[in-house]
């Protein structure tokens, strides 16, 4: 019994430690470089994200509508770095919005953008009391 396990065994261990070098030469599927890229790409994109919303908090008009519903700005701030991927790109839509509604240094906020700025901050502070 011992040689016959010694018999089957040897071959296997032979096939089994040649077989590993052939299978390490196999290409990757995906390049190396697309991958650096596409999440080059991804961290951009949400680099963007934040600063949309940054700037849209920096906004006099957001500042006053947070203040008139005692909204602590420096939290819901810091809390933007932590944002997950989905809460990040609704917050930035939101912000974006904003943004654009705002340009030009309009001088009076409409009930649209209002209504946009406190979605955006109860966005934010909610991810933030749920975290």
């Amino acid at each position: 019994m011992r040689t016959i396990r010694q018999f089957l065994v040897l071959p296997l261990v032979l096939v089994t430690a040649m077989a590993a070098p052939a299978f390490a030469d196999l290409q990757h599927l995906v390049p190396p470089a697309q991958l650096a890229a596409t999440v080059t790409d991804r961290v951009a994109a949400q680099d963007a994200s934040r600063a949309a919303i940054h700037e849209a908090l920096a906004r006099p008009e957001v500042q006053s509508v947070a203040a008139s519903m005692h909204l602590d700005l420096s939290r819901a701030s810091a809390a933007i770095e932590t944002l997950t991927a989905t809460d990040l790109e609704q917050a930035a839509n939101a912000a974006r919005s904003v943004n654009e509604q705002l340009v030009g240094g309009a001088s009076s906020v409409v009930l649209s953008t209002t209504t946009i700025i406190i979605i955006l901050l109860v966005v934010i502070l909610l991810i933030v009391a749920i975290k």
